[in-house]
């Protein structure tokens, strides 16, 4: 996919698909993992599963390893996370996490409705959420990104970190 390609992590609620969403406005090449790579599977083997819950979420490692692979675009981003992460972590460059104060992320997570969310209701609640971002449990270790802030201003930070 490009010469360069960058992980976009955080929790749920800390601006992931709108950091994707103003890099792609700005030109540069996003996979929205969530949206184009993330199906429910067992993180070790990646066997698809109907289980419920926020440990199967996981992305397609042969196809992750594809898009890097082409070397077309300078730089890319991708934008998500995924519990089998360990698998492709390699890949990245450079890893970016999201980080947002506790009453931000609550007010997010308060505004969003049944679509938003990844995995059944009675798994994503906005307090396993806000515990998950507490605990920081499924985050890559990285650069850390505080979107606490407009998102031209986050991405700007993002983009003075990056080579292309």
């Amino acid at each position: 996919m490009a010469k360069r390609n960058y992980l976009i992590g955080g929790s749920s609620g800390t601006g992931k698909s709108s950091v994707s969403s103003e890099l792609r406005k700005r030109g540069y090449k996003t996979i929205e993992g969530d949206d184009e790579l993330a199906y429910r599977g067992d993180p070790e083997t990646g066997k698809p599963t109907d289980a419920p819950g926020f440990q199967y979420h996981i992305w397609d490692v042969d196809k992750v390893r594809e898009i890097v692979a082409n070397k077309e675009d300078g730089a890319a981003f991708f934008c998500g996370g995924s519990r089998n992460l360990h698998k492709f972590i390699d890949v990245f460059d450079k890893v970016y996490v999201l980080d947002v104060d506790i009453e931000t992320l609550r007010d997010r997570l308060d505004r969003r409705t049944a679509d938003d969310w990844d995995v059944n209701d009675s798994v994503n609640t906005t307090e396993f959420v806000l515990r998950l971002h507490a605990t920081k449990e499924a985050l890559p270790e990285g650069i850390t990104i505080n979107t606490a802030r407009p998102i031209n201003e986050v991405v700007d930070a993002i983009l003075e970190g990056i080579e292309i």
